[in-house]
């Protein structure tokens, strides 16, 4: 921590801590927090938004300042459960989902990090979303929409069933950032690349979203189909190097490599178009096709998709059997003189 010093913050409802000063202008920057999320430390008498908070000023805006206001309550009927978490790390993540009594998380096959004994682990058909009065047909229909996504027909629900708090965990599959994503705040309704769901409270619905536009199906990198996470709870994403979230304004349009993409606003429009030279499109190194945002709503962006790491490593890998020549100034010729 920086000097030591300790903060907490809130999102969604939700104590996230501690973290140091750098942490929470980093989730500033990338967009899972602005100006009016509320923090805490020593000293301070009350939680207090960043616009607020003197050695954060700097970094929001001089918007006039509005008292405090403290997370809102669970709305009533609310269907998702009601979890806290944390996340560890720094580009290799991992959320440690905190539970209550009955209180349960459903995450992708394979992404469990560990567990605290009074844990149940079940796996199940699709999402857990459709309660079991629904039947069997509506189950095997969310299983049907997973497998359209390139995803297990099963999901695995961590459930609660002890006396007290209970945690379990779960780690990104590669280098980059996992994001709180509070579905309430964006509409109860969020669009995300295929891969990048990573765990959600139970209650959250992952189904799918098809692109409308033939185009876009078929240059946009995200083929024809793409996530939907529905619901009045959280969830967490994972995109590869670090993220940048951007709120586009009505008619705003955002131009952005195909792969870049990691979640959108259902309000948003997204589409391709041409780079526009041929000369560009062959030699230019950045594709034919450039995916187009327009507003009104909220993008996120990840800078390293995996798609482009899975190539670099790829091309660095040795192709034919022999080791790798990288940072030999002979190359070949030293393969040679070793007698290899």
């Amino acid at each position: 921590m920086q000097g030591g010093q300790q903060w907490y913050m809130a999102i969604g409802g939700h104590q996230v801590g501690p973290v140091s000063q750098d942490e929470i202008l980093a989730n500033l920057r990338n967009g899972s927090i602005d100006r009016n999320t509320l923090v805490f430390t020593s000293g301070m008498a009350n939680w207090q938004a960043l616009k607020d908070v003197p050695v954060f000023a700097a970094f929001v805006d001089n918007a006039a300042a509005s008292g405090a206001v403290p997370p809102p309550p669970s709305a009533p009927g609310r269907r998702a459960h009601d979890i806290d978490f944390t996340i560890h790390g720094s580009e290799m993540q991992y959320v440690e989902v905190e539970l209550d009594p009955g209180e349960a998380a459903i995450a992708e096959a394979g992404s469990m990090m560990y567990m605290t004994d009074g844990i149940n682990l079940e796996t199940i058909f699709g999402d857990g979303s459709t309660p079991k009065a629904a039947g069997v047909l509506d189950a095997l229909m969310g299983a049907g929409k997973r497998i359209l996504t390139g995803e297990s027909l099963f999901m695995t629900v961590f459930t609660n069933q002890g006396a007290g708090k209970h945690r379990v965990a779960f780690a990104a599959p590669y280098a980059g950032k996992i994001l709180p994503m509070d579905l309430r705040a964006v509409g109860g309704q969020l669009i995300c690349q295929k891969d990048s769901f990573l765990c959600a409270a139970r209650g959250v619905s992952v189904g799918i979203a098809f692109q409308r536009k033939i185009g876009a199906g078929l240059f946009g990198g995200e083929g024809f189909i793409m996530q939907k996470l529905e619901g009045d709870g959280l969830c967490f994403v994972h995109a590869g190097g670090s993220i940048h979230s951007l709120e586009l304004s009505a008619g705003e349009t955002l131009r952005v490599d195909t792969g870049c993409l990691v979640a959108l606003q259902p309000s948003v429009n997204y589409d391709i178009q041409f780079v526009g030279k041929v000369k560009t499109a062959l030699f230019g190194g950045e594709g034919l096709f450039f995916a187009t945002l327009r507003g009104p709503g909220k993008v996120w962006l990840q800078s390293l998709p995996l798609s482009r790491l899975a190539d670099r490593i790829y091309k660095a890998a040795p192709q034919t059997g022999r080791r790798s020549e990288e940072g030999s100034i002979l190359g070949g010729l030293g393969d040679l003189l070793d007698g290899k």
